[in-house]
C-alpha cells in the first residue's frame, strides 16, 4: 500500500521546491527540423537534456523525476523512428545506468513494457534491479505509457486481487486502486512542465494529476536544463494551492498577522 497522500481526500504538504515534477519532453523532431537536421538528431540531444534535468533535480531537492518518454500512441509514428528510439532507449539504460547508480538514483520504467524486444525489457530489468535501493532520486521513465491504460490496468489488478469487490462495486475506494497504479510509489506530481509550445496532458498521468500545477513552455526540450526549471518553479511558486480551499482558509487574516508580528 502507498502511504503518499491523495490530493482528493487530503490536503498534501507543499514546500518551495516541488516534491515530484511530471515533463513531457515536446519538441525533439521540431528543435531538429528548425535546424535542417534529421529527427534523430533532436531526439539525440533530447537524451541530453534528460540528463541536464536529472541532474537539476537532484542539486534542487526535487525526489521524484516523471519523463513521459515514449506514449502508448507513439507506435503511431512512423516505423524507422519508432525503432531508432527503441535502440536509443537501451544504449541510454546501458551507459547511464551505473552513474545513476553512483549518484543514488532510483530508476523506475512506468508503462507496458510487453510491448518491447527482449534486449529492451532485459536492460530495463537490470537497471531498475542495480538502482532499486537508492534513495536521493526517484526517476520514473514512462515508455509505452498511456493514463486511461494506467487507470485499466490498475482497475484489473485490483479486481484480480479483491474479487468481492466486482460484486460490491459500491465498496471501491481510492484506497483500493491506489497500489496498482504505476506511481504508486511516487507522491502526486506537483509541478507538470511540458515543453514544445503545446497545452494539453496527452493522456499523461491522468488521475494522478489532479491538484498538479501546469507550466508550459514555447522552448523545444532539446534546449531544457537548470535554467528553464528554475522558471517553472518560480511560477509554480506564484500559484495559490487551495486543494478545494478558499484562500481565507490558507491566507491568515491580516489583522491575525499583524498581531502575531507584534
Amino acid at each position: 500500500m502507498t502511504n503518499h497522500t491523495s490530493s482528493t481526500l487530503d490536503v498534501p504538504q507543499t514546500s518551495s521546491i516541488p516534491k515530484h515534477v511530471a515533463i513531457v519532453m515536446d519538441g525533439n523532431g521540431r528543435w531538429a527540423k528548425t535546424r535542417m537536421m534529421p529527427r534523430v538528431a533532436g531526439h539525440k540531444r533530447g537524451v541530453d537534456a534528460v540528463r541536464r534535468t536529472v541532474q537539476a533535480c537532484c542539486e534542487l531537492g526535487v525526489e521524484h523525476l516523471t519523463l513521459f518518454a515514449f506514449s502508448s500512441e507513439n507506435w503511431r509514428r512512423p516505423a524507422e523512428e519508432v525503432s531508432l528510439l527503441m535502440r536509443l532507449f537501451i544504449r541510454v539504460l546501458r551507459i547511464d545506468v551505473e552513474s545513476m547508480h553512483r549518484e543514488n538514483i532510483k530508476l523506475q520504467v512506468i508503462g507496458d513494457t510487453s510491448m518491447f524486444e527482449p534486449e529492451l525489457r532485459a536492460a530495463i530489468e537490470s537497471a531498475q534491479d542495480l538502482t532499486k535501493n537508492n534513495t536521493r532520486l526517484h526517476l520514473n521513465i514512462a515508455a509505452n505509457y498511456g493514463g486511461r491504460w494506467d487507470i485499466l490496468q490498475a482497475t484489473r489488478k485490483m479486481i484480480s486481487s479483491n474479487p468481492h469487490l466486482a460484486a460490491n462495486p459500491n465498496l471501491i475506494t481510492e484506497q483500493d486502486l491506489a497500489p496498482h497504479l504505476c506511481l504508486q510509489n511516487s507522491p502526486e506530481p506537483d509541478l507538470f512542465i511540458r515543453t514544445g509550445g503545446e497545452q494539453r496532458v496527452s493522456n499523461f498521468l491522468l488521475w494522478q494529476m489532479a491538484y498538479t500545477e501546469f507550466y508550459f513552455t514555447e522552448k523545444f526540450w532539446p534546449d531544457f536544463g537548470k535554467p528553464m526549471l528554475l522558471e517553472a518553479i518560480d511560477s509554480y511558486n506564484n500559484r495559490e494551492r487551495r486543494f478545494g480551499r478558499t484562500s481565507e482558509q490558507i491566507q491568515p487574516p491580516l489583522v491575525q498577522v499583524r498581531q502575531s508580528a507584534q
